[in-house]
């Protein structure tokens, strides 16, 4: 399910299209894509992924061995169900 940003951080529908409005007959400059508006820290993308990486593992080692096979059981299950697996 895809997150939405709090109401009050989010325009209304008339602040959009004033603001679309201001960007067409160039009184305000034109909004970014949001791959475009900031640049990410390499090194603390690397740092995130080098923690995720050994996060998983940690998991797994702390629960039980029925725990993980219910886990794998419900997540072979799911891929099954997905349209176009074989």
């Amino acid at each position: 399910m895809l997150k939405k940003k709090p109401a009050k951080l989010r325009p209304d529908v008339a602040e959009t299209a004033f603001r679309v409005m201001q960007e067409a007959i160039g009184e305000a400059p034109k909004t970014l894509p949001p791959n475009e508006r900031t640049a990410k820290n390499a090194e603390a993308v690397e740092r995130g992924r080098r923690g995720g990486r050994i996060g998983g593992k940690v998991r797994a080692a702390k629960l039980d061995k029925a725990y993980r096979a219910e886990i794998a059981r419900a997540a072979a299950h799911a891929r099954r169900k997905k349209p176009g697996a074989s």
